[in-house]
Parts: C-alpha cells; sequence; structure tokens
C-alpha cells in the first residue's frame, strides 16, 4: 500500500508566507527520503494561513527539488479554471518532469462568493463538472491535430486524473469515467463509507484504470509521546474551529488545554469532523492507523496534518511514514 503526503503550506503565526513555501520545500525533500509515493498540494484562495493558492507553481517547485517522488494537485478546483488552462500548465509540468505529475480534480470553489467573483467563475460552473473532466483527459490524451484547439503543451502527456470529493457527487463521477478517487476524509468524513461503496459499487473500467483505486485521506499528529502528539493537535482543532465560525487566519500555535481558546458546544461537530486521524506516539498511531485501513479498505492512503512548528511537523511525519511502512510489508505479506 502506498502512502503520500498532502501539504497546503500552511502559514504559522508569526512567519510569513515565504517562510511556509521554505517549509513545503524542506518537508517535501525529507518526505521522498521517507518513502512517501505522492506529494499533493491543494488550491484555496484568500486564505492567511495556506500558501498553495498557485498550485500548479508550486507543484513545479517540488518537483523540481526532488527526483523520483509523484507531485501533484489533490487537487484543482476545476470550476475557477478553463480546462484548456489546465491541460496546458499540467501538460508543462509532466513535460518537464515525465510520469511524476499528478492531477486531482475537484468541483468546490476553493473560496467563498468574492472569490468566485475575483476569478471570474459563475457558480453553475460546477454543474458542468463531469464534462469538463471528460474535456480534460481527451486535451491530455492521445494527439487530435484534427482538433480546433489543441493543448500544446499536453496532449499525449496522458497525466493522471484523480477526482476528489467529499460527497457521492465526486464518487460518482470517478465511477462513471473510471477514475481514480480520493475522498477528503480528513475533514468532512460523514460519507466517507457510502462514497466508497457507490464509487466501488458502480466503477465502469476506463483506459486509465480496470479497478477501482480509492484513497483515503487522514490526519496524522505523531510524537514520540502521547501528550505532545496531542498538544501538537491542537493547532488543526483551533484553526478548524476558526474557519467554521468565519475567524480564518495563519496557523495557530498549541495550546496546554484547548478548552481555553475553543468553547464545550464546539466540541462534538468539531470531533465529528476530524475524527478520521491518527494521533499519538508510534505505537498508538500504528494501531489506530491499522483499524482504519481494516475498516474503510482503501487502496492508499494519504496523511496530512496542520502543525505549528515546522520540527514537529517534520518528525510527524517521519514517524508517520515508519508506522506507514510497517503496515504496508503486513499488508502485502
Amino acid at each position: 500500500m502506498h502512502y503520500s503526503l498532502l501539504d497546503l503550506s500552511p502559514v504559522p503565526e508569526g512567519f510569513a508566507i515565504a517562510d511556509a513555501l521554505r517549509n513545503t520545500g524542506d518537508l517535501a525533500r525529507h518526505a521522498e527520503d521517507w518513502g512517501y509515493h505522492r506529494y499533493w498540494m491543494a488550491e484555496h484562495h484568500n486564505m492567511p494561513g495556506i500558501a498553495s493558492a498557485a498550485t500548479a507553481v508550486l507543484i513545479g517547485h517540488v518537483a523540481g527539488l526532488t527526483s523520483r517522488m509523484r507531485v501533484g494537485a489533490g487537487g484543482i478546483m476545476l470550476p475557477n479554471h478553463a480546462p484548456l488552462a489546465v491541460a496546458e500548465a499540467f501538460g508543462t509540468l509532466a513535460t518537464l518532469y515525465p510520469d511524476r505529475i499528478d492531477l486531482g480534480l475537484g468541483r468546490a470553489p476553493g473560496g467563498d462568493h468574492a472569490v468566485m467573483r475575483a476569478l471570474g467563475v459563475h457558480p453553475e460552473r460546477s454543474e458542468q463538472f463531469h464534462n469538463e473532466v471528460a474535456e480534460l483527459r481527451d486535451l491530455l490524451g492521445s494527439p487530435q491535430e484534427v482538433r480546433p484547439v489543441r493543448a500544446l503543451p499536453g496532449e499525449g502527456t496522458q497525466v493522471p486524473l484523480w477526482i476528489l470529493g467529499s460527497s457521492l457527487h465526486g464518487a460518482q463521477v470517478a465511477a462513471m469515467l473510471g477514475l481514480p478517487y480520493a475522498f477528503a476524509s480528513h475533514f468532512a468524513p460523514a460519507m466517507l463509507e457510502q462514497a466508497l461503496e457507490v464509487y466501488r459499487r458502480y466503477f465502469k473500467p476506463s483506459e486509465s484504470l480496470d479497478k477501482p483505486h480509492a484513497m483515503m485521506a487522514v490526519n496524522v499528529f505523531a510524537a514520540d509521546t502521547e501528550a505532545e502528539a496531542r498538544r501538537l493537535r491542537t493547532t488543526m482543532q483551533q484553526a478548524f474551529y476558526r474557519l467554521r465560525t468565519g475567524q480564518p487566519g495563519k496557523l495557530p500555535a498549541p495550546v496546554d488545554d484547548l478548552a481555553t481558546v475553543v468553547p464545550a458546544s464546539a466540541m462534538p461537530a468539531l470531533d465529528e469532523a476530524l475524527r478520521i486521524s491518527a494521533v499519538g506516539d508510534p505505537g498508538q498511531v500504528e494501531g489506530q492507523m491499522r483499524a482504519l485501513i481494516a475498516r474503510h479498505q482503501p487502496d492508499e492512503v494519504i496523511l496530512t496534518g496542520q502543525i505549528h512548528d515546522h520540527t514537529a511537523r517534520l518528525r510527524s511525519f517521519e514517524i508517520a511514514a515508519e508506522v506507514m511502512g510497517r503496515v504496508s510489508r503486513a499488508e502485502a505479506a
């Protein structure tokens, strides 16, 4: 089982975007050494705590700093972009870094209505998601000289497409088009089991894929002690609470007592949203990861985790890689 890493290039409180981008490059180099299969970044706009808005640019930066690991988008919000522009951008990346680029596609706007207006995006674009995915696949497929508009670069690169989702819609699109599917269970796990069931039941083999391939996203907060891991997790809990209550900002520092910054009334919803997580020392994280994999039977997992301190973040993903190495070997045995 492959294990991969999702990085939003978080901007911690007390630091600048330039620091976040340097941290992403550093984490990517380490991740390759630790055996991560993919390194994905996601498109978010107008978010002070996330520096990955220009996702394709950052993918090129990370691909240039690494040599073996696959690098891609988890994902590009397709309604924000013309399929031709996406095909040209990722066709360029695939030409520069052959057989290393992934293109995950989502139908959410990646921001609020003000962002959509600033991008010139009409809300109804999302209703054409499945058609635009099919168009993008054609643009990246075999050269067709008779096409009135061609992706140059792009055509012939066959950049692997993934469908991302947190509801049944993405599962249906992925199944209908015969594409791999990644579920955003790290922040929206409510429909995880149902979406995976729909995807697997209705999957139609394609030239891209002959059988379903599902990826599950898991938050990981790992440290040498359980107490430290739980303290690290308070950063993401605070950030998620602030986002849900209209207070987005830079990534907050961890706290010893979460109750001092997040009201008790908000905790049930917070716990539900972030329940697909592994938190603790190496042994605890391994046990939790094994349980999640046994229950949901993903073909692949992608790990993420918003951690304020870069050194602690590195250590968390290092522990996670050691854990997943053991889990993968056990799965293969």
